[in-house]
C-alpha cells in the first residue's frame, strides 16, 4: 500500500472544513438550541419584609423606649459630671490610672465625661431609629435639582409622615430627655470657653507700685536715694521685693518697669509733673505707649526720650508729652517722695495704665 496520494486526489484543505458544530451546507442556526438571553444587571428586588418585634409587640417598644430615654439621661448626668469636673478636680492633681499611667485627673474626667454625653446621644439616636422609626423600604425615582411644585408638596407630606412615623409626639419619654440631653451638651463648650484662661479683671490697670513701695535699682538692687540721681542722668527702677525668678516677675516688671531723671525744677514744664517729683527727680513708665517696648534713649540737653522701635519721641520737662512718632499719649508719670530713712518711694500707682493705649479701652 502506498501512503503517497495521487495527483488527481483531492487533499482536504481547512478552509473546506464545515463549521465545528454545523454540518457542512447549514446555517450556523439551523438544527442547534438557542439560550434563553440574561440580563447581568437584573433587579434582583427586595427580599420580603420583616417586622421587628416592636412592630408587634408593645410591650417590646416600652422597653426599647425606655432604653433609648436610658441614654439620652446618662448624656445629661455625664454633661453635669463635666461641669463638676472643673470643680471638684484641681488643673494639677494627677492620679494613677491603668493603663494608662499616671495622668491629670481633671483631663481624664473631662475626656471620659464629655465622651459619654457624646456617646449617650448618638446611641440613643440610633437605638431609637433602628427600634422605634420605621424601617419600611420606600423606592424614589431621581428627579431634577429644580423640584415641581408637586415633588415639593409631596416632599413636605413624607416629612410630615416621617414624623407621625417616629412616634416624636407620642413617645414623650424619648422625646422630653433628648430634649435635655441636648439642652444641657452646649454648656460643655461655655465651660471649655470660660476655661481658656483667667479673667484679666483690673489687673492690666495695676502694677506693683502703691504708697510706700521703695524704689530700687533695675540693675544693682540697691534702694535709690535722690543723690543718686544726677541731673542729666537716666536710671531704673523697680518696686522693692519684686526679685528676678519669682513666679510672675516677667508679668509684673513689664507694668512697674520706671525711668527716673533729674532735671532742674526751674527747666520742669507741667505743674503736675513738678508736684509729683521730688528736688526735679521725675519718674516715668519705662514702657512707650505705642506698643509696648523700653524706652531708654535719653537726651539732656533736650530733655528728649526716644523709643528705639518705631521712634517715638516724649518731652519729660513737659509732662513726657508725645513730640514725634506712632505714640498715642505721654508716658504715665509715678509719684514719689522720700520716706523717713531717706530712700525714694511711691506715692500710689500709676495714675492710668501703662503702656499701649489698648488696654486704657480694655
Amino acid at each position: 500500500m502506498s501512503s503517497e496520494t495521487g495527483p488527481h486526489e483531492d487533499v482536504p484543505d481547512d478552509h473546506n472544513l464545515p463549521e465545528q458544530g454545523h454540518p457542512q451546507g447549514r446555517e450556523p442556526g439551523e438544527g442547534s438550541v438557542s439560550l434563553p438571553e440574561q440580563d447581568p444587571f437584573a433587579n434582583p428586588g427586595l427580599p420580603a419584609h420583616q417586622h421587628r418585634v416592636q412592630d408587634v409587640d408593645e410591650a417590646a417598644a416600652k422597653r426599647s423606649e425606655r432604653t433609648v430615654a436610658m441614654l439620652f439621661t446618662l448624656s445629661m448626668l455625664a454633661t453635669v459630671g463635666f461641669i463638676a469636673s472643673f470643680v471638684a478636680f484641681p488643673a494639677d492633681k494627677i492620679v494613677y490610672i491603668w493603663p494608662a499611667g499616671h495622668i491629670s485627673a481633671l483631663n481624664f474626667s473631662l475626656g471620659m465625661t464629655l465622651g459619654i454625653a457624646l456617646l449617650g446621644i448618638g446611641a440613643g439616636a440610633v437605638h431609637w431609629a433602628r427600634t422605634l422609626m420605621t424601617d419600611t423600604e420606600l423606592i424614589q425615582e431621581r428627579h431634577s435639582i429644580s423640584a415641581e411644585p408637586e415633588v415639593r408638596a409631596q416632599v413636605i407630606e413624607e416629612f410630615k409622615q416621617g414624623a407621625t412615623e417616629s412616634q416624636f409626639g407620642r413617645r414623650r419619654l424619648v422625646r422630653n430627655t433628648l430634649y435635655g440631653a441636648m439642652a444641657l451638651l452646649p454648656l460643655s463648650g461655655v465651660v471649655l470657653l470660660r476655661d481658656l484662661g483667667p479673667l484679666p479683671e483690673d489687673k492690666l490697670r495695676k502694677t506693683a507700685w502703691k504708697k510706700g513701695k521703695v524704689l530700687v535699682n533695675e540693675n544693682t538692687g540697691l534702694k535709690l536715694k535722690p543723690e543718686d540721681i544726677t541731673v542729666g542722668s537716666l536710671a531704673f527702677a523697680k518696686p522693692e521685693g519684686l526679685d528676678h525668678g519669682e513666679h510672675g516677675w516677667a508679668n509684673e516688671i513689664a507694668k512697674a518697669a520706671l525711668m527716673l531723671v533729674r532735671i532742674e525744677p526751674a527747666d520742669i514744664k507741667d505743674k503736675q509733673s513738678l508736684d509729683w517729683s521730688h528736688e526735679g527727680i521725675l519718674a516715668y513708665s519705662k514702657i512707650c505707649t505705642h506698643i509696648g517696648c523700653a524706652v531708654s534713649l535719653y537726651e539732656q540737653q533736650t530733655h528728649h526720650v526716644l523709643c528705639p522701635c518705631h521712634q517715638s519721641t516724649f518731652d519729660l520737662a513737659d509732662g513726657a508729652r508725645v513730640l514725634f512718632g506712632p505714640a498715642g499719649h505721654p508716658l504715665p508719670q509715678l509719684k514719689i517722695s522720700v520716706n523717713k530713712d531717706g530712700f525714694l518711694e511711691a506715692q500710689g500707682d500709676f495714675a492710668e495704665p501703662v503702656g499701649p493705649a489698648f488696654w486704657e479701652r480694655g
